[in-house]
């Protein structure tokens, strides 16, 4: 593995003197190949993917409509699991220059991302389901992403449009943000009953990323409302890692969930870089520590003494955003290091015939309907590795 390492370092290092133009690593070969198998697997006739691969016939439609809950046949995927593909197309057009990923992310990917834009309500943003099969749930979370994503790939190209999507986004986010807890931005928008840390993570996130882009300061501002909002509300004071939720009660859901965490660090480090106040690294290198040591702690199945990340697979590329964030800013490698070498040993070892992975690296679950965002995920990890 040490060697792999390397020679991707090396070549990588190498490439980087001659202009990101084709840059290839082992990383960037095994991210091509699992952005064009999931394309091909995944694939429906109307230019959307599906859920699985091979489709679970019993998969229902699970998402909010108007507030109610469906139970219709899936007949492609929800919104998060198609957003994973944008974050692996912009992460390897960002690693490499190559203007492939820039066509399939412009001529396939966007344009089934348009099939969830929904007008029909305003503010406009996209809903959990493609449009043609009626009104869906909209979710501030789903929507983040996605706006990350255009802030990412508006740096990268410089279309005025890419920019106006990720504020239009901005816009729709914070229409969830009420004065009920003090603040802070519900989940869902249809069932405002509590507020997550995966609607103010990351939006504290996405506010940074458009100031630096734009330089208007009310972006930054609302950052660090934000940020104080959810470390007051959902940083678990014995470990530094998130909780869930806070309902409008003031009844905490303890539970924890690695990207949470993640987002966290990497608002953190983004907050230290432009105002230089210590604490906000202090926080973050404190998440990071706590985050390593509650999450990482699953047996592998080949080789127990190798310790897992436990979480989805998802949840971790997130919480990789926030580890690689810190790396940059402290040095300390040590938590980038084994969450890539957790991904590294889950790809050799535990891929399927089709060349698929499931959610969980360490081996013990059989998944025969592998889920799509568990493996376009893997495209934007290994483009970053």
């Amino acid at each position: 593995m040490r060697n792999v390492y390397f020679v991707a370092c090396l070549l990588c290092c190498f490439s980087s003197a001659y202009g990101k133009k084709h840059v290839t690593t082992p990383y960037i070969t095994i991210a091509d190949s699992i952005l064009y198998n999931v394309l091909n697997l995944y694939q429906t006739p109307d230019g959307l993917l599906t859920e699985t691969y091979p489709v679970d016939p019993e998969q229902k439609i699970t998402y909010l409509a108007g507030g109610t809950q469906q139970n219709g046949t899936l007949k492609a995927s929800f919104l998060w699991p198609y957003s994973g593909m944008m974050s692996g197309c912009v992460a390897l057009y960002k690693a490499t220059g190559d203007k492939k990923y820039k066509k399939a992310l412009e001529k396939r990917i966007l344009p089934g991302l348009e099939q969830y834009w929904d007008d029909s309500r305003l503010p406009a943003c996209y809903q959990s389901y493609p449009v043609k099969y009626g009104q869906h749930g909209r979710y501030y979370d789903d929507n983040i992403w996605v706006a990350l994503d255009y802030c990412d790939y508006y740096q990268l190209t410089r279309k005025p449009a890419y920019l106006k999507k990720a504020i239009d986004l901005y816009q729709y986010i914070y229409s969830g943000w009420s004065d009920e807890l003090g603040g802070g931005i519900f989940w869902c928008e249809q069932q405002k009953e509590a507020k997550h840390t995966c609607s103010n993570a990351p939006s504290t996130v996405l506010g940074v990323k458009l100031y630096r882009l734009t330089k208007d300061k009310k972006y930054l501002d609302k950052a660090k409302e934000t940020y104080a909002w959810t470390k007051k509300h959902l940083c678990d004071p014995t470990d530094y890692v998130y909780w869930d939720n806070v309902n409008l009660k003031g009844k905490v859901s303890k539970a924890k969930y690695s990207y949470n965490s993640g987002q966290m660090i990497q608002a953190g480090v983004l907050l230290y870089e432009e105002t230089g106040d210590k604490q906000y690294l202090l926080d973050a290198q404190k998440t990071a520590a706590g985050t390593d040591a509650f999450f990482r702690i699953q047996a592998d199945k080949q080789d127990p003494a190798i310790k897992v990340h436990k979480d989805m697979a998802w949840f971790n590329v997130i919480l990789l955003r926030g580890f690689k964030s810190l790396s940059k800013v402290d040095g300390n490698t040590t938590y980038v290091k084994a969450l890539t070498e957790n991904a590294l040993h889950a790809w050799k070892n535990y891929r399927d015939t089709n060349g698929l992975l499931g959610r969980d690296w360490s081996g013990h679950k059989e998944e025969p309907h592998k889920w799509l965002l568990d493996n376009a995920c893997m495209i934007e990890l290994f483009a970053e590795m």
